[in-house]
């Protein structure tokens, strides 16, 4: 039989916030790249989320059935914006600074194309998501 406080809540090894620099264009007043906070959710956040993303659409031919759609862009850009500590990406005067209003609308606006395809890689990861296939090969042999 396996030893079960393993898997006690104060035993479980806690997941880290992670410092990563989503653009080298902000700097600080030396000139070094101002780092992000990022850090993990749980999946009940996780599965809100996704709900708040999700519509009913008619299945063709079918009375009154309906299948889920899940708008992936707009889950991924809400989970990247609830998953930054730093900067707050609801700040008022940050988004006014831009023009935008909300969070998923700043971190559109802040980031290039290819920095925000890189942050919100970095935010799955963080989540444990995007495990490279060789760690998860690697994981599996042991």
């Amino acid at each position: 039989m396996s030893n079960l406080t393993a898997f006690l809540s104060q035993n479980a090894i806690k997941v880290e916030n992670v410092k990563y620099v989503a653009s080298k264009r902000f700097v600080d007043e030396n000139g070094k790249p101002v780092e992000w906070e990022i850090a993990s959710i749980t999946s009940d956040e996780d599965e809100l989320l996704r709900k708040t993303c999700t519509k009913r659409i008619p299945v063709p031919g079918k009375r009154n059935a309906f299948m889920p759609d899940t708008d992936f862009n707009a889950y991924i850009t809400k989970q990247a914006v609830k998953c930054t500590l730093f900067p707050n990406l609801n700040d008022v005067e940050l988004q006014n600074s831009y023009g935008v209003m909300g969070g998923e609308a700043l971190l559109k606006v802040m980031l290039t194309p290819g920095e925000y395809a890189d942050y919100v890689a970095k935010v799955q990861e963080v989540n444990g998501f995007n495990v490279p296939l060789e760690d998860a090969v690697e994981e599996a042999k042991n």
